[in-house]
């Protein structure tokens, strides 16, 4: 029996297994061997799709020396899905956030990463990392409020968001903002605004994918497991249809609540909570409003969203 023959079919008994469970070393390693591909066959099909990798990189990925985290590695992986023949995400759902760098508590179990929250991540990645800043990954959401006002052409024109922020590193002296503007909207036509505790530094934008990306500055630097509250608003003068709102979570947050206040000359038909893949209708109140509490909030996404009727 041919050793190389199986080792290949070894791998590839093992590969449904490692797939599910991880590590993202070990998944890499066992779909290399099952395909039997060289690290120097796969950097030359890579080549081809125009992504550059090093055979040693390679390596370090499958020996679990070193993890793909900035978007064009990130990008690589989703090419080797390909080449090695796996489903999508099947390697990048195995990467979860960039491990955190330097002396960390408190962070909290089951984060998530953008992949897993947004169909426009490796733009929303590609973003924050132009900033040269790994604020995103020392910061989660103690508790969270927001109020969304809708007017009476149906379009989000104005949001408040009250956030209370822990930090899980030391050196944290920002947060990173992620506005998506609303389909039909124009990015360039939604601002944020600081209102209290913080100031608005840089600012990046993506028409294409509707992305707006903010740095919220502090006065301080926090330390591991040291609070801060936050205050900001997002306007939108674009005019556009919305039907829906909601906030990703990367990380469990202890609370959050959200408000949908409506103008009363233009009332949906009918509103719905939804956690996940959960809904539920909302009754409203006399105030025009409905809300969503979550407390405490898993890693996804919770939102409510209406219906409008057909005038």
């Amino acid at each position: 029996m041919n050793v190389h023959t199986g080792a290949a079919r070894d791998a590839a008994s093992n590969l449904p297994s490692v797939l599910r469970s991880g590590p993202f070393e070990e998944a890499l390693h066992a779909a290399i061997a099952a395909r039997g591909l060289s690290l120097e066959r796969l950097r030359s099909h890579l080549s081809a799709r125009g992504i550059q990798v090093g055979t040693a990189t390679l390596s370090c990925w499958q020996n679990g020396h070193r993890r793909p985290e900035r978007p064009d590695s990130l990008r690589a992986v989703s090419a080797l899905e390909e080449i090695l023949g796996l489903p999508a995400d099947a390697l990048l759902v195995l990467l979860g956030p960039r491990r955190p760098r330097g002396p960390s508590a408190g962070l909290p179990q089951g984060s998530r990463a953008y992949r897993q929250l947004m169909p426009d991540w490796p733009v929303v990645e590609e973003l924050i990392a132009s900033l040269d800043t790994t604020a995103d990954d020392k910061l989660h959401i103690a508790a969270q409020h927001e109020l969304v006002w809708i007017d009476g052409a149906r379009s989000c024109a104005r949001r408040e968001t009250f956030q209370v922020l822990r930090a899980h590193q030391d050196g944290v002296d920002r947060y990173i903002a992620i506005t998506t503007a609303d389909p039909g909207a124009d990015i360039d036509q939604v601002d944020l605004r600081a209102l209290e505790n913080c100031r608005v530094g840089r600012v990046r934008r993506d028409r294409d994918a509707g992305l707006l990306i903010s740095e919220l500055l502090f006065d301080l630097v926090l330390g591991i497991r040291q609070t801060h509250l936050i205050r900001y608003e997002v306007l939108d003068t674009s005019g556009a249809e919305c039907d829906d709102y909601h906030r990703g979570f990367r990380f469990p947050a202890g609370q959050y609540a959200l408000q949908v206040r409506f103008d009363p000359a233009r009332l949906p038909v009918a509103c719905f909570a939804y956690e996940g893949r959960q809904a539920r209708e909302l009754t409203m109140t006399g105030y025009r409003s409905v809300h969503v509490n979550v407390a405490p909030v898993p890693p996804g996404n919770v939102g409510i969203r209406w219906e409008w009727d057909g005038s």
